[in-house]
């Protein structure tokens, strides 16, 4: 099947707009559940009635895993920021706005954050025995209600139709504590400006009453797992900072 040029292209996947419908087109390296689990993530929140691109079918399409969604028409606000960073406090406010909506959500259905983060942590090479072991027990020790987590949220996946903004790429998400979502959402932004997540962190914070010290305690558990996610454009040597930082042997 030709789905013609890939309109982008992940980690995990190569995505495809064909005949008004996205592709999202799995590697050959991942387990074969893969897409199955990503799509019951993705139909868990379109069913909590967050705007989420509707899942068509999970498929294969030349012997890889594939699904198929509806396409949003519109552009990530990560794009229309990139043009006027002046309006930078403006669309992280409707970002915020949103996640905080995502929060609202108790989730027991999809992936435990716990596990997931564990997961992770135990497979990434550049750490310690030593220090896996004391990020683990500092991971189990932390209490919290499991919350909805898109755990990879960002501007660039929030897309701004004329109606709403749509919030793609599901992957990640998992239930677990929500302050450890907008740690993740700190540390992606920081690769890029101090200042930028600076400002998105106090803005979630104001407008949850959140604590940053609470939300800062996820810091070396969330940069660990960053680790062990093995993505080519992430800076090695500033997560282990933060996990020794955070976390000294």
């Amino acid at each position: 099947m030709n789905l013609g040029t890939p309109i982008a292209i992940g980690n995990t996947a190569k995505i495809y707009h064909y005949k008004n419908r996205i592709y999202k087109v799995f590697n050959d390296c991942l387990s074969e559940t893969e897409s199955l689990i990503e799509c019951e993530k993705q139909k868990y929140a379109y069913s909590c009635g967050l705007s989420v691109p509707k899942i068509i079918d999970a498929t294969k399409i030349d012997g890889k895993q594939a699904i198929i969604m509806e396409s949003i028409k519109g552009r990530t606000i990560g794009d229309i920021l990139s043009e006027n960073m002046e309006q930078a406090e403006y669309y992280l406010n409707i970002s915020v706005a949103i996640q905080q909506k995502i929060h609202m959500f108790e989730a027991h259905s999809i992936e435990n954050m716990t596990e997931k983060l564990t997961r992770q942590i135990e497979s990434a090479n550049c750490l310690t025995n030593k220090h896996k072991s004391a990020l683990i027990q500092s991971l189990n020790r932390m209490t919290f209600k499991p919350r909805l987590c898109h755990g990879d949220y960002h501007l660039f996946n929030l897309i701004m139709t004329d109606k709403s903004v749509a919030i793609i790429d599901w992957v990640d998400s998992s239930a677990g504590d929500i302050r450890a979502d907008v740690y993740r959402t700190y540390l992606l932004y920081s690769h890029f400006s101090h200042e930028f997540a600076e400002m998105y962190l106090q803005l979630y914070c104001k407008k949850s009453g959140l604590v940053r010290d609470e939300v800062l305690r996820w810091a070396p558990i969330i940069a660990a797992a960053r680790l062990g996610e093995i993505v080519p454009s992430e800076n090695s040597e500033r997560l282990l900072k933060i996990v020794n930082q955070y976390c000294p042997l």
